[in-house]
């Protein structure tokens, strides 16, 4: 096994994939690609332009512009984390709101969008030592990935979570919005055409609908100390 190796994170949303994520590349000191959220950034830069909102979507009007869609991560060490930047401008906090949330599985299911976006994901991981959270990073992005997980929890429970994050943040939501949102996205992403939510045949499921992060993260640290050793 080599020294850094490649860890694949998927699953439903708000299933706390990025928190993992984030944990255990900064135990580990690998890289950390958020996946989502190059899907998000697409998303807000198509309704910025007009391209989509939550009762249509012109696809060939946003696969003609994606030549002009620049997404790039970087560091913030008082954050400890990286944010996303589109376009060279700061979008962290815009691409988190519930409206993009209720776009971004519409443009995630465009084929040529993610058919960009997979092509810079596997450029970002190709020298290991990534850990790299999404819906089809086990499946698609890297189908070799020496550890695959699997996120799931109970929808009630995964809005619940995403209602409080929204809450403590200051936005003013419903509880029913929010777990419409979490079902709605559940069916388009998983009946999706272009690369639906599945669960890879190698990857271990993590049901965490009872299961706090420390214990989860405790778990799946054991995890990659086996493939290391």
């Amino acid at each position: 096994m080599t020294e850094k190796i490649t860890i694949a994170i998927d699953g439903f949303s708000s299933t706390g994939k990025s928190t993992i994520a984030k944990l255990i590349a900064k135990k580990y000191n690998y890289v950390y690609v958020d996946t989502g959220a190059m899907y998000r950034a697409v998303s807000l830069y198509a309704k910025n332009n007009d391209f989509v909102n939550q009762n249509s979507i012109d696809k060939e009007g946003l696969i003609a512009s994606l030549e002009n869609i620049t997404i790039t991560f970087k560091f913030n060490e008082a954050l400890g984390f990286a944010e996303v930047f589109l376009n060279d401008k700061n979008v962290e906090k815009e691409i988190r709101t519930l409206e993009v949330s209720q776009l971004v599985s519409k443009v995630a299911a465009i084929s040529e969008v993610r058919k960009k976006l997979v092509a810079e994901q596997q450029e970002m991981g190709k020298n290991g030592g990534v850990v790299m959270d999404g819906r089809d990073i086990g499946t698609v992005v890297f189908p070799d990935a020496d550890l695959k997980l699997f996120m799931t929890a109970s929808a009630d429970k995964r809005a619940t979570r995403r209602y409080k994050e929204l809450i403590d943040r200051g936005d003013k939501v419903l509880y029913e919005d929010i777990l419409f949102n979490v079902q709605e996205r559940d069916r388009i992403d998983s009946t999706r055409e272009d690369s639906p939510l599945m669960k890879a045949d190698d990857a271990i499921e993590f049901d965490n609908s009872d299961m706090g992060i420390n214990e989860q993260f405790e778990r799946i640290c054991t995890l990659i100390d086996n493939k290391l050793a």
